[in-house]
């Protein structure tokens, strides 16, 4: 996945646009989007989405955000849409992997209940969104085989700190996100599992959402989390790797396997070890 676009649950205008907007996939989102008043037919709303889209063969992934484990309301969301098969749920204000597998535990009953394989619905954790979280974020490896991806979010941790803004004038992050960022991807790369960037709030800002983007990708994230559509198409420019970049990792694999035993080989004047082997596989991976 490059990108994941976020779809009110309660909108079905907003649902079928998402469907068409080229996302590698939909965060059908039951949390801060859906007022407490709306939750119920919000329910109702993903689970007749996820009913009528997941058996189709082209489409995007389907991930469900639910409410956090603290608020009383994961149950319900979750009985509400695990009959609908989505394809993964985000967990909003994880604190490490003791809430993954809290999430794993809850989601095994239902799929039994549900009629559906074992660890068919996957995990991506959001894994910034509270000051504890911060102090966790090295303790998601082998905390479920579900697990599939960590991401992080600034809004809420900001509000919980009290900050008056979270990016400077220029739109940057600011010190408490950054670190926040880089938790998140330092804790992806000790579960093994793929970290994807927080959302660009400014919706309007081509230029700075594509200098988000790259910056991310420059750092090791795969993805980016989106607000709006019209975001979406840099996004997967910028995430999916270009042809030059695609004969590179190339080269460096044949190097690699063409000197069996070594530990460096050269390549157009250039000296390249293990860790350069090991990035290129990744991104042949991902291609």
């Amino acid at each position: 996945m490059r990108s994941l676009l976020f779809v009110p649950a309660d909108s079905a205008k907003k649902l079928h646009k998402g469907m068409t907007s080229g996302a590698d996939a939909l965060i059908v989102d039951l949390e801060d989007s859906i007022s407490p008043a709306n939750k119920v037919a919000a329910r109702a709303s993903a689970f007749d989405f996820l009913k009528n889209t997941s058996a189709q063969k082209q489409r995007p992934r389907l991930l469900v955000r639910v409410n956090s484990l603290d608020t009383g309301l994961t149950d319900a969301d979750l009985e509400a849409i695990v009959p609908g098969k989505p394809d993964a749920i985000l967990l909003p204000k994880a604190v490490g992997g003791v809430s993954v597998t809290h999430l794993d535990a809850k989601l095994a009953a239902r799929e039994a209940i549900a009629g559906l394989p074992e660890n068919a619905i996957a995990i991506v954790a959001l894994a910034t969104e509270t000051a504890a979280s911060l102090f966790h974020t090295g303790t998601y490896g082998g905390a479920s085989a579900r697990l599939t991806g960590l991401t992080w979010g600034a809004e809420d941790l900001s509000a919980e700190l009290g900050a008056e803004a979270n990016r400077d004038e220029n739109g940057r992050f600011l010190d408490p996100y950054r670190l926040a960022r880089a938790l998140c991807l330092a804790g992806a790369s000790a579960a093994g599992v793929p970290a994807i960037d927080t959302v660009y709030v400014d919706f309007k800002n081509d230029s700075g959402l594509r200098r988000e983007c790259e910056e991310a990708r420059r750092d090791g994230f795969t993805a980016k989390m989106a607000i709006h559509p019209g975001q979406v198409a840099a996004i997967n420019e910028v995430f999916t790797p270009t042809p030059a970049m695609i004969a590179h990792a190339k080269s460096i694999v044949d190097a690699f396997a063409a000197s069996p035993g070594m530990g460096v080989v050269g390549i157009g004047g250039k000296m390249y070890d293990r860790p350069h082997l090991v990035r290129a596989q990744a991104l042949l991976k991902r291609v």
